[in-house]
């Protein structure tokens, strides 16, 4: 199975391409602002480097938030767009779930799993996971005050960009937070994704999950 995946919900854009479980091509960049200029070159070049071409593939993968509004947005058009050029089905998954998939069993062997992901402002959005990654519970955008009550008893790990400032609010000595870069690792989507679509897993609509309203202003005399 030829997978694609992509993901632009947070602080960065990456890209991956996966054939029979072997990664073939991945890139990613770190970026707060930029994504809707870079994905789709980022894409390109994966698929480049992979020797493939888009009729090749069997499915496309990407996150459906939570994470910035318009990285999300970017992502699920994107996805949207190649599906409906090259009439491949397109898969969506949670930021929460990419970000856990990406972790080595044996850092969550015995310990439950909070991923932390960065809403660039006093909440985080936060859900947890037993040791096997079944989540426990929904995602919720969770303010600062809350964060101990969320957070498992007993050993734990942190992950995701929102991480450090989790770990640092809660103080615990049984917490260890993951190493490496806290965003989403296409490659690891591209695995989770294969793993999914086989299980029968399909996603009807790419809807975005943002648990909280975006943040715009609206013009004078909009409110009634």
């Amino acid at each position: 199975m030829k997978i694609l995946a992509f993901d632009s919900s947070g602080g960065g854009c990456s890209a991956a391409v996966l054939s029979g479980g072997r990664l073939l091509a991945e890139e990613s960049a770190p970026m707060l602002r930029g994504q809707a200029e870079h994905l789709v070159p980022m894409i390109a070049r994966a698929m480049a480097a992979a020797g493939l071409g888009f009729g090749e593939l069997d499915l496309i993968a990407v996150t459906l938030g939570p994470g910035a509004f318009t990285g999300v947005r970017i992502g699920i058009a994107t996805a949207q767009g190649l599906a409906l050029a090259t009439g491949l089905p397109a898969l969506g998954l949670s930021s929460f779930e990419a970000v856990a998939a990406a972790l080595p069993q044996a850092l969550i062997e015995g310990r439950s799993l909070l991923v932390a992901i960065e809403s660039r402002r006093e909440e985080l959005y936060l859900r947890a996971f037993d040791h096997r990654r079944a989540p426990l519970g929904e995602g919720a955008l969770v303010p600062a005050e809350r964060w101990r009550e969320i957070a498992p008893p007993g050993p734990l790990v942190l992950a995701g960009d929102g991480a450090g400032r989790l770990a640092a609010a809660l103080g615990r000595p049984d917490l260890v937070t993951a190493p490496g870069p806290q965003t989403v690792d296409a490659a690891a989507l591209a695995r989770l994704a294969a793993e999914r679509w086989r299980a029968g897993f399909r996603t009807e609509r790419l809807e975005p999950c943002y648990l909280h309203a975006p943040d715009v202003t609206l013009p004078k005399g909009s409110m009634r």
